[in-house]
């Protein structure tokens, strides 16, 4: 794969207590999506937070790669559903980090048996980059299931 970079522009407003900012993709995918530290630590409104977009990409790479693994083993899914849960904590010091994220899923992909999702659940987790990088200071766990039975049908 060639070196892949995008960029996401920010603006702030007010200290953080009180103020919000409001985040834009440079690929015009989205634009002004706002945000605050009371959207970020509580109850989010209709705002969204780093921790909210961070979940969405591990959950969109990590669905791509099982999408990728369950293909190369001859089983291409029909349909693959990922949620990723993040969990920002507080950590010895004082300071706040990413500690955990949670992927959930369901996968349809007819004629894959259990062992062979297990194979890809794995190989998935492993190929997604954004499972390598919350790996560096927390956990990722995975739980993929089949729709319809053990044979994905």
């Amino acid at each position: 794969m060639p070196r892949v970079q995008r960029s996401a522009d920010v603006t702030w407003e007010g200290n953080v207590a009180r103020g919000s900012g409001a985040l834009s993709a440079q690929s015009g995918a989205f634009q002004g999506l706002p945000y605050s530290l009371p959207s970020r630590i509580g109850a989010p409104e209709g705002k969204t937070s780093p921790e909210e977009l961070l979940a969405a990409a591990h959950a969109g790479c990590y669905a791509m790669s099982l999408a990728g693994e369950l293909a190369q083993a001859g089983t291409p899914a029909d349909h693959v559903e990922i949620t990723a849960t993040v969990t920002l904590d507080e950590v010895e010091g004082g300071s706040h980090q990413i500690v955990a994220s949670e992927l959930r899923g369901r996968v349809r992909a007819p004629g894959v048996d259990p062992q062979e999702l297990e194979r890809a659940v794995g190989a998935a987790d492993q190929g997604c980059p954004f499972s390598s990088l919350i790996s560096k200071s927390g956990t990722v766990t995975v739980n993929v299931e089949l729709e319809g039975g053990a044979n994905g049908d």
